[in-house]
């Protein structure tokens, strides 16, 4: 490398502020737009709200210059915004506009797909289909390396929620939010102890143990990730764990809401209970999308009461298996108090901003009409990272294991934090919390 090319890489790299400040950096550029620009291009919407019923409504919904002019202005946005966010994330732009590209095109479909007047009848929401399609695609094959740069999860979703906060009131957060703090409080302690006790139990070691305890207890992925971090994880278990987290959301995310339903939950009861229970942020999202507006609303805070623990739980654990490896003769390390805010998830704050500018900074009816479009941004965001979970997912992994101990001590631990976390909310938010 010469000395030319070594400043540019140096240039470069003072641009690169990791995913989770990112994706607060590029939320925030898309609501500035929306605010300051005007910009009042909504997201592909197919039929309006009753949606399309036969091929005879085909014609009409295709030939609308509005379709075509929000298609390609969401493209264009989307587009431009993700470029910003994989630079400032400090990954590669080689092959992202053909990857990008197909995960839009899955997720349009999805939404043309979910804009069927027999499903909107039933309840099913777009981020499900999005799903579907991914996984059909991601296990058909080994995913193409042309595609894989366009699947972005994280940072999809991570914007996504930036942009909820604007939908969010903050008073809406700081009635559900004490109580939501408190079920994440009970919920992380007592999940966490039972799923690494239980895994102890079925002879599953501690570094696997520890992983899976916090991936089931705290929030899926990113807890899983941040303790292989902080304990310095073995990366083929933490693989594993990513895939039961991710494969083991599905069925949840589909089917809570509806036995909550059945069960005669209110929707608030309901978003708790999700936001307590299921493991990935993206899967609370569109099993409180199921759930109704309210769930939604319930869902998302609960979850990041749960996310604000990330930074607290993954110090504890350092500590934790510190003092464990001591205790078998190896010489524990130093736990900084720093690796709290450096394991704390940034986009939360991100979330918060937002709503605090929508609650409190803007008029009601300014917040109200921008609102509109901010919402059907994050929408969308969240189909793209629906797309790009199935295309991740493959159900061929679990035959890859040497042992099925790993596996059924997470269905049990989850099992009881299904139960657990049902009781828990049902008594802070239906006896106690808002009604």
């Amino acid at each position: 490398m010469t000395m030319t090319d070594n400043k540019k890489a140096i240039g470069a790299g003072k641009f690169i502020i990791g995913q989770d400040w990112a994706s607060v950096v590029t939320g925030f550029i898309l609501i500035l737009v929306v605010l300051i620009a005007g910009y009042n291009v909504g997201t592909p919407s197919f039929g309006g709200k009753a949606g399309w019923s036969s091929n005879q409504d085909m014609p009409g919904i295709f030939s609308a210059s509005s379709l075509w002019i929000s298609l390609l202005s969401t493209l264009l946005v989307f587009g431009i915004i993700t470029v910003i966010g994989v630079i400032l994330s400090g990954d590669s732009l080689k092959k992202f506009i053909t990857g990008f590209l197909t995960v839009f095109l899955l997720a349009v479909l999805a939404q043309f797909i979910s804009s069927y007047a027999g499903f909107k009848n039933i309840g099913l929401e777009t981020v499900l289909f999005s799903l579907v399609l991914g996984l059909i695609i991601g296990n058909i094959g080994m995913l193409p390396g042309w595609l894989r740069p366009g699947v972005l999860t994280e940072l999809y979703v991570k914007i996504g929620l930036v942009l909820l906060g604007a939908t969010i009131l903050f008073n809406d957060i700081l009635t559900a939010g004490y109580f939501g703090l408190i079920q994440a409080v009970i919920v992380v302690s007592v999940v966490w102890y039972f799923a690494f006790w239980i895994a102890r139990k079925m002879k599953v070691d501690d570094e696997f143990s520890t992983m899976m305890a916090s991936a089931v207890s705290i929030c899926g992925v990113s807890a899983a990730i941040a303790t292989a971090g902080a304990i310095n994880g073995d990366k083929k278990k933490l693989s594993f764990i990513i895939s039961l987290v991710l494969i083991i959301a599905i069925p949840m995310m589909i089917f809570l809401p509806i036995i909550a339903k059945w069960m005669g939950l209110s929707e608030i009861v309901t978003g708790a209970w999700l936001g307590g229970t299921i493991d990935t942020t993206g899967a609370v999202v569109a099993a409180g999308t199921i759930a109704g507006e309210t769930g939604l609303k319930y869902a998302t805070i609960v979850k990041f009461s749960q996310n604000v623990l990330l930074g607290v739980a993954a110090f504890a654990i350092s500590i934790f298996w510190a003092y464990r490896k001591r205790g078998e003769g190896e010489k524990g390390k130093h736990v900084p108090v720093s690796i709290i805010w450096e394991r704390f998830p940034k986009f939360v704050l991100g979330f918060i901003l937002a709503s605090l500018v929508f609650s409190f900074i803007l008029s009601p009816e300014t917040a109200q009409a921008s609102g509109k479009v901010i919402k059907s941004f994050s929408t969308f965001w969240f189909n793209l990272a629906f797309v790009s979970i199935g295309l991740e997912t493959r159900f061929s992994d679990f035959r890859h294991l040497e042992s099925k101990k790993p596996f059924y001590s997470f269905l049990i631990a989850q099992g009881f934090n299904i139960v657990f976390t049902l009781g828990v909310s049902w008594v802070l938010f239906q006896l106690l919390g808002p009604k």
